[in-house]
Formats: structure tokens, C-alpha cells, sequence
């Protein structure tokens, strides 16, 4: 049977459809997802996937002792389910705010945060596993303030310094008045005896230090003076001692309950996971042997499940979000863009790859959870947030590039240099 052979103008009819669909999916696409480059695009997938991924482990880690503590397999991953349902939108939201909405707040951020921390010194205050670092709202809600300062603090940083200009290549101008407002910050938190959290914060502050184009020799007096600090620090807990003691000396049967229990567990874990993985939701380790399986040692579990191949693929996936927000920084014009970005980044990767490094053993436990993949509320929201300040700003960032106009901060630094 002779079948219709289009006509052009049937074909030219088709042709323009395809083309007004395409176009009206691209300006949905535009207005619904964050994304303004590659690299912008790059970085929002990977953190969708390991948000994703997150919550398959989180239930598949958490279930076990979901039943044991609740009688309920869903408590935990219902839980970080919510903190991702309101996390993702607020990442939405927060990727479509122009650029001066966080200077303005960059101050306001900084003292409400500081203020939140203060907090966990009253009667609201909580403390969890030898750590005052929480503020619970009666028997369901619970904050960390500490993941919020870590925002806070790379807006702020970010804010001071891009309107330095040329003279954060002095040592003054550079530290003042970084050095008072981060030690106050970060004090707080050690005085909650969370050591991991301080770590990472300290690292944050050095990481956007570096980024803004502080000299080196002005980078390391400063951290000279941290290091000689934490020793006493960390000398005055018993806990964090055994903990490096057992780092150095080596985790052995014989110390299976002198402080061994969860590096060793961790271990075993990971070893019996091989290449590809006793199968998702089949672990040994999650039935009460191994602490903190739906968080700080998540990795382990994602080892043992998945295998070498998900420990992996995991890596890379951190290893793609480094290189996103590289990407991002050298794109970037604004001086505010490129140090609030590095920061965040510091405090991400930085974290993800202590967190691992812990689970392999090459560090001592310091007790931080694995960024995007973790069970946590308050990580979760504080992460998902600051990956929608970064999207906004290269937003922002190469909005006024396509304008050809200066950004806000370079005029300003270039103002400032001029009065001076």
C-alpha cells in the first residue's frame, strides 16, 4: 500500500514544532534550574545525584537501628527525607537571589550565627556524643549552629575581603578584621568540644584566605600560631588523645573495645564489601556492630554494599565537584564570587575528604559526616544552601559579564584604593 509522502510544507510545519518546544523547554529549563554555564550546570548535578545517593544509603545504613530504637525502618530516612524536601527548594531559592542580597546580609549572617552558637550555652543547648554543639526546640527539633556559621563566615569572608581590593597582599589589612571575627566563631565551637567541626572551619577560613590572594608567608605565621594552639587543645580531652594514640600505635584485636571498636568495624566493613559489594541493604556491619553507620562512617556501609566500585565512584563524584567549582572560580570576575566559592568549596571537599580519610584510617576520628550523602538535618540544609549562594553568584557573576559592566566589588576596591 502507497503510503502519504509529506509535503514540504507539512515538513516545514513539523520542523518549526520541534523548534518551538525545544525553545519553550530550554526557557523552562532556565527558569526551574539554577544553571548559567557548564560549570554551574556540572556542579548542580553531582550534588543532586549525591543527594539522591544520600538518601538511598542513609535507609539502607539506618534501617536496622531505625527498628531497634523507633520500631519504625523509615524514622531516619523520613527524617533526612524532610530536611531534603525543604534542603533542595531552599537551594532553589537561594540560587535565584542577586548578588547584593548576600552583601547586604554578609554582617547580619555572621552575628545571627555567632548568636545561634551561643545558644548551645543555655538550657536549650544539647549535647551528643561528648560534643555541646546542638539546639534542640522541644522533643523533635534539633539545629546545629555550627553548619550555618560555616556559611556565614565564607559570606562574610568573602564580603570583607573583595572590597579590600589590591591591599590583601598586606598583613594588617588581610587579617583585620578576619582573625578577631573567626577565632570568636570558631572559640565557640570549641569551647562545645566539637574538634572535627573546628578543623573544618579553620581550614574554610585558610581556603578563602588563600583565594582572595593573600601572600603565602602572611598565611603561614597565622597557622603556625593554630597549630601551637590545638596541641594543648586537643591535650586537654582524654578521648581525642586515645584517639590519636590508637591512630599512631594502630588499631589490633587486643584493643577491640579500648577504643578500636569503630575503626575496626569500619575496616572489616569495607574489606568484606570487595569489588563489587555484599548487595545493596545487605550489610553485616549496620546490625549494631558498626557506630554511626548512617553517618560518619556512611562510607564504610557504601564500601561493604556497593563495593570498590561504589567507594569509587563516590570519590569521583567529589573529585567532578572540585573541578566544578574550580571552574567556577576561574570564570568568575568578581573577586566576591571567586573567595566565597573557594570557600565553600574548602569546606565541602575539605570535609568529604577528611570524612573518607577517617574511614580509611588515615586519619584519627574527628567525628565529620560525609557532605550531601550523611544523614544530618542541619548539614544538609546548611550544604544545599551554600551550593545555591555559589549557583546565584556565578549567576550574577556572568550576568554582568555579558553587560560589560565592572562588578560591584571590584568598584568598590577600586574606590577604597583611591581614598587611600
Amino acid at each position: 500500500m502507497k503510503q502519504d509522502t509529506p509535503t514540504p510544507l507539512q515538513e516545514a510545519d513539523d520542523s518549526g514544532f520541534a523548534v518551538r518546544v525545544t525553545q519553550s523547554a530550554k526557557s523552562v529549563a532556565a527558569k526551574v534550574l539554577p544553571v548559567s554555564s557548564g560549570a554551574t550546570a556540572l556542579l548542580f548535578g553531582v550534588v543532586m545525584f549525591l543527594v539522591t545517593f544520600g538518601m538511598v544509603m542513609v535507609f539502607a545504613a539506618s534501617s536496622v537501628d531505625s527498628v531497634r530504637s523507633e520500631q519504625n525502618i523509615l524514622s531516619v530516612v523520613f527524617r533526612q527525607g524532610l530536611f531534603t524536601f525543604f534542603g533542595i527548594p531552599l537551594m532553589l531559592i537561594a540560587a535565584r537571589v542577586k548578588e547584593g542580597f548576600y552583601r547586604r546580609v554578609a554582617v547580619w549572617g555572621v552575628l545571627l550565627g555567632i548568636a545561634l552558637q551561643c545558644l548551645v550555652f543555655t538550657p536549650l543547648g544539647d549535647e551528643y556524643g561528648g560534643n555541646r554543639n546542638w539546639i534542640r526546640f522541644g522533643d523533635f527539633v534539633s539545629i546545629q549552629p555550627s553548619e550555618f556559621v560555616k556559611l556565614a563566615l565564607a559570606v562574610w569572608i568573602g564580603f570583607v575581603l573583595s572590597r579590600k581590593g589590591g591591599r590583601v597582599r598586606e598583613f594588617i589589612p588581610a587579617w583585620i578584621p578576619v582573625a578577631p571575627v573567626a577565632i570568636l566563631a570558631i572559640g565557640l565551637v570549641m569551647l562545645g568540644r566539637d574538634f572535627g567541626t573546628v578543623v573544618i572551619m579553620v581550614a574554610l577560613v585558610f581556603g578563602a584566605m588563600f583565594i582572595a590572594g593573600v601572600k603565602i608567608r602572611h598565611l603561614l605565621a597565622p597557622l603556625i600560631v593554630v597549630s601551637v594552639v590545638a596541641v594543648p587543645i586537643v591535650l586537654s580531652s582524654p578521648s581525642r588523645v586515645r584517639r590519636i594514640q590508637h591512630f599512631f600505635d594502630g588499631c589490633t584485636e587486643a584493643e577491640y573495645y579500648a577504643g578500636c571498636w569503630q575503626q575496626l568495624h569500619g575496616t572489616w566493613a569495607m574489606s568484606g564489601g570487595g569489588v563489587l559489594g555484599v548487595g545493596l541493604g545487605n550489610s553485616r556491619a549496620k546490625w549494631n556492630w558498626l557506630p554511626e553507620a548512617d553517618s560518619d562512617y556512611i562510607f564504610a556501609i557504601i564500601a561493604e554494599e556497593l563495593g570498590m566500585i561504589g567507594a569509587i565512584t563516590v570519590l569521583l563524584l567529589y573529585a567532578v565537584m572540585t573541578y566544578a567549582f574550580i571552574r567556577i572560580i576561574r570564570e568568575a570576575q568578581s573577586p566576591f564570587t571567586k573567595i566565597v566559592t573557594g570557600a565553600v568549596m574548602v569546606w565541602i571537599v575539605g570535609q568529604a575528604f577528611v570524612n573518607i580519610a577517617v574511614v580509611l584510617g588515615l586519619l584519627p576520628v574527628l567525628g565529620v559526616p560525609l557532605p550531601l550523602v550523611s544523614a544530618g538535618g542541619s548539614q544538609t540544609l546548611a550544604t544545599l544552601l551554600a551550593i545555591g549562594v555559589v549557583l546565584a553568584l556565578a549567576r550574577s557573576d556572568r550576568q554582568s559579564s555579558q553587560d560589560g559592566e565592572a562588578p560591584e566589588d571590584v568598584r568598590l576596591a577600586v574606590r577604597a584604593e583611591g581614598r587611600a
